[in-house]
């Protein structure tokens, strides 16, 4: 077994490059060796601004030998007469086989020509020179470049080469043009702290070699020894470092050698929000912002920058740093004052001069439309005059502040920057907290509004885009989705759960698309069709959040919804866990078998699914056993559990009255006094029908038991 290492050589690269680079070798390599029967004992991967590596230790010298059966002509092609015809002479020679070789067998398809062939494994030098330009040059990534006058491409241009197999260099060439790049043993250690060129050795040796010349290889270890660095330089100035998982993983891919060093600004600056203040050191200098240990958000006039530099000349990279982000703190608390000269409202009128969308005009169209769409929510919710206030004067300002001169220089400040304008202005604070929080949840793991204005101007806003984008035509596909539809859906659909907002999502969309279609500006065609795709997208987002975020059994999903699931979100939701939790408790087991064999045989009648009442459906006349006679008792006793059931969404009382008529039904279709459900006179298997129709009729309004799958 050997060590195998590929090292590419470039000018710095693009950190994400780096990580996404990593990732793509991860996914292929490992299976494309383990496809060629190659597969190492491990497989690892290293990233630095300058390098990609790869190292495998244990790998095979060669492939080993095998038999492949290969299928040739049919026998009657290849033989006549006993005798091999050119057919079987051509694949005999094919295979680098005898005719003697070939073996007739019997298939579905008929009598063929089969043969053994005996394969001998390659080396693994020979696939590796294959295989090492291929993994290099199959890099995908964004704003790749071509250097010198040839045409191969790569986000830096490529400067060296290392290819070792345990201590012998492995021949590889990559040409670009006029220029070519060999393999060869010599690698690079830190540009600064050590310029010459590194001898590797050994492949095994790799990694302490290229630490030797202050080059940490492996991310992994890069990223923790920051961590580590940036947490003690927080603490010799009595901190707290704010560490942002993204810009520590960005950092990371910035330096080969780190070193964290604390730098200062005038206190001065801490007037300014702390979100400014932290967004202007973490988005344009990298630095980890310090706050005071005993408050999240009170910041220290500190920050750490992590070096790639010298560490002797640590007080002068501070200093450098220091003049760096005083300039762009000044030209935050400009933006911040100048904002502040007036009032919010202000700015409203300058969204004529932002596009929302071609088609659907500028972002003060938007803001009207939500602000129709709130008063829409409001109605459903009956909400009185004051929260109503609160709510329209919210989504009048909700867009404000996009333009402003703070969130035009820093768009991740939407929302937050128009909160602390609106308080400055007087507005109440019901209505500046909104402005935040209808943004929310930015992303998966974002938090959800907290309260209802916040969460109503977050559902028009996002229903407004979602109708508006769909009208234009633009839906997302597998692969696309430019305007983020299906996070806005997935947002509603969250705010209504966890706030518990009894919305009919179905009419809400049906009034919005009917007040697009009066609007003779958006030139809506086929509203129909467009309520349709509106309705099937959010059950589609209803099917995925249930499963896959909240977890509920696929057929469990599928029990609870139909075409009517958007008329009560909340009760969707209810439903699909109650099913959940009657599955693991054992509970399901029941009442399954009695309901599912009712649902069966009920879609043979014609009975409509809403009635729940045997009276004008159950003719008593052509009752003739006893077991028809208990059933329609017992299903008089169920309907009003079921009704309360329905008005207090508590669906306890539902099953335990199915469990009640669960003995009874089993009598009905096979105890002593047994039916026979499809009976030869009409009348009475008609009023058999519709009591396995009445009792599937009450299932229903838990859910679909026949779409649930035993066990």
């Amino acid at each position: 077994m050997a060590t195998f290492l590929l090292e590419v050589g470039t000018e710095e690269l693009p950190a994400s490059f780096v990580s996404d680079a990593l990732h793509q070798w991860q996914t292929r390599i490992p299976t494309e060796l383990a496809e060629l029967a190659l597969t190492p004992e491990s497989v690892r991967f290293y990233g630095t601004p300058r390098r990609l590596a790869l190292l495998l230790d244990g790998l095979p010298p060669r492939q080993p030998d095998r038999t492949e059966e290969v299928k040739g002509p049919p026998a009657q092609t290849a033989f006549k007469d006993g005798k091999p015809t050119q057919a079987a002479l051509g694949f005999a020679k094919s295979r680098g086989v005898e005719v003697t070789d070939l073996e007739v067998r019997d298939t579905d398809k008929g009598a063929f020509v089969f043969v053994n062939q005996a394969i001998p494994g390659r080396a693994a030098t020979d696939i590796l020179s294959e295989l090492i330009p291929q993994w290099i040059l199959s890099l995908e990534g964004k704003r790749f470049m071509r250097w010198g006058d040839g045409d191969l491409r790569f986000p830096r241009p490529i400067r060296w080469l290392v290819t070792l197999l345990d201590g012998n260099v492995l021949p590889i060439r990559l040409e670009n043009g006029s220029m070519v790049c060999v393999s060869d043993r010599l690698s690079q250690g830190h540009r600064v702290l050590h310029p010459a060129p590194v001898t590797l050795r050994r492949a095994q040796d790799y990694a302490e070699t290229l630490r030797q010349a202050s080059v940490e290889i492996d991310p992994a270890a890069r990223r923790l020894l920051i961590e580590r660095q940036v947490e003690e330089a927080a603490k010799s100035v009595g901190a707290v470092a704010m560490v942002s998982p993204a810009l520590l993983d960005e950092v990371t891919n910035l330096v080969e050698w780190p070193t964290a060093v604390v730098g200062q600004f005038d206190p001065e600056f801490l007037e300014l929000p702390p979100e400014v203040a932290i967004i202007e050191m973490e988005s344009h200098q990298r630095y980890f912002p310090l706050r005071q240990p005993t408050d999240d958000l009170a910041l220290m006039p500190y920050f750490v920058t992590i070096s790639n530099g010298d560490p002797r000349k640590d007080a002068l990279i501070a200093e450098g740093n220091a003049r760096v982000i005083r300039a762009r703190l000044s030209d935050g608390k400009f933006f911040f004052d100048a904002d502040r000269a007036q009032p919010l409202d202000a700015f409203v009128a300058k969204l004529e001069t932002v596009t929302f969308e071609e088609q659907l005009g500028s972002m003060a169209a938007k803001v009207k439309r939500i602000g129709a769409v709130a008063d829409h929510v409001c109605d459903q919710l009956n909400l009185t005059a004051q929260p109503r206030q609160h709510i329209r004067r919210a989504a009048y300002l909700c867009k404000a502040d996009l333009v402003t001169q703070m969130v035009g220089e820093f768009p991740e400040l939407q929302g937050v920057m128009g909160q602390k304008y609106a308080l400055h202005s007087g507005e109440p604070e019901a209505v500046a907290t909104a402005i935040f929080e209808h943004y929310l949840p930015r992303g998966a793991q974002d938090s959800l509004p907290q309260t209802l204005v916040g969460q109503v101007v977050g559902i028009a806003d996002r229903l407004d885009t979602l109708v508006g984008i769909f009208s234009t035509g633009q839906l997302p596909t597998g692969s696309s989705d430019p305007f983020a539809l299906r996070r806005a859906a997935n947002a509603v659909l969250n705010i209504i759960w966890a706030a518990e907002l009894p919305l009919n999502l179905a009419r809400l969309l049906a009034t919005i698309v009917g007040d697009y279609v009066q609007d003779s500006s958006l030139q809506v065609k086929a509203p129909e069709a467009l309520l349709t795709q509106l309705q099937e997208f959010f059950l589609q987002r209803v099917q995925t959040l249930l499963q896959d975020e909240i977890g509920i059994d696929y057929d469990l999903v599928n029990a609870v919804l139909s075409a009517r699931a958007l008329d009560d979100p909340l009760d969707v939701k209810d439903r699909a866990l109650f099913l959940q939790a009657m599955r693991r408790s054992g509970r399901m087991d029941r009442v399954y078998e009695t309901v599912n064999r009712a649902t069966r045989l009920a879609a043979q009648g014609s009975l409509d699914t809403q009635v729940l009442d045997p009276s004008g459906v159950i003719d008593p006349a052509v009752l003739e056993a006893k077991s028809e006679q208990a059933f329609v008792a017992a299903l008089n006793a169920l309907v009003p559990q079921t009704q309360a059931a329905q008005a207090s969404r508590n669906y306890d009382q539902l099953v335990a009255g199915l469990e009640q008529v669960a003995p009874v039904v089993s009598g009905f279709f096979d105890g002593p006094d047994s039916v026979l459900v499809m009976a030869d006179e009409p009348a009475v298997r008609q009023n058999r029908l519709n009591l396995l129709g009445l009792l599937r009729n009450h299932a229903l309004v838990l859910g679909d038991f026949g779409a649930i799958v035993k066990g």
